[in-house]
C-alpha cells in the first residue's frame, strides 16, 4: 500500500538528525532543521487517454488525505494552512527561512501538524506546478516554527 510506505518515509524523516547543510537526501531537500521529501508524482497522459493525468491529480489528492487522516490519529487533528500569506511576504521581498520559503513556492495549502512528543512539524500537501504530470505529493518534516 502506498500510503504505509509514504507514512514510514515520514516517521523516518521524524526520527533522523538533519543534515547540517543545505543539498539533497535520499528523499528530497534537506538541510539544517528540516527535511522535505516528494512522495510521489503524477502521471501524464498514456496511450491515448486524455484524462490520464486529471486521475492521477486526483490519486495524489487521496493520497493526501489518507496520510492526513493517519496522522490526525497519531499527531492529533491538522491544521490546514495556506500559504498564500508566505508567497505575499515573499513578492515584497521578506526573507522567508527554509523549508517554509520552498513550501511557500510549491504548495497553496497543507495540512500541518506539530508533533507532541517533539518540537517537529510535519506538514503534507500536493504542489501544483502546471500540467497534472507535473503534480507532486510533498512531506515535510521540520523543527523550525512557520513562519
Amino acid at each position: 500500500m502506498d500510503i504505509a510506505r509514504y507514512l514510514d518515509t515520514i516517521d523516518r524523516l521524524c526520527s533522523r538528525p538533519f543534515p547540517a547543510r543545505h543539498g539533497w537526501s535520499d528523499v528530497g531537500r534537506a538541510g539544517p532543521g528540516y527535511w522535505t521529501a516528494e512522495l510521489a508524482a503524477g502521471g501524464g497522459e498514456e496511450d491515448g487517454d486524455e484524462d490520464c493525468g486529471g486521475r492521477a491529480v486526483e490519486q495524489l489528492e487521496a493520497y493526501r488525505e489518507g496520510i492526513a487522516q493517519r496522522l490526525d490519529e497519531r499527531l492529533g487533528t491538522r491544521s490546514p494552512w495556506s500559504t498564500l500569506t508566505l508567497q505575499v511576504r515573499m513578492a515584497r521581498g521578506e526573507e522567508i527561512p527554509e523549508p517554509w520559503g520552498s513550501v511557500g513556492v510549491l504548495l497553496d495549502e497543507m495540512s500541518l501538524w506539530q508533533a507532541s512528543d517533539s518540537d517537529r512539524w510535519v506538514a503534507v500537501g500536493v504542489a501544483a506546478c502546471g500540467e497534472p504530470e507535473d503534480f507532486r505529493l510533498f512531506a515535510v518534516v521540520t523543527e523550525i516554527d512557520p513562519p
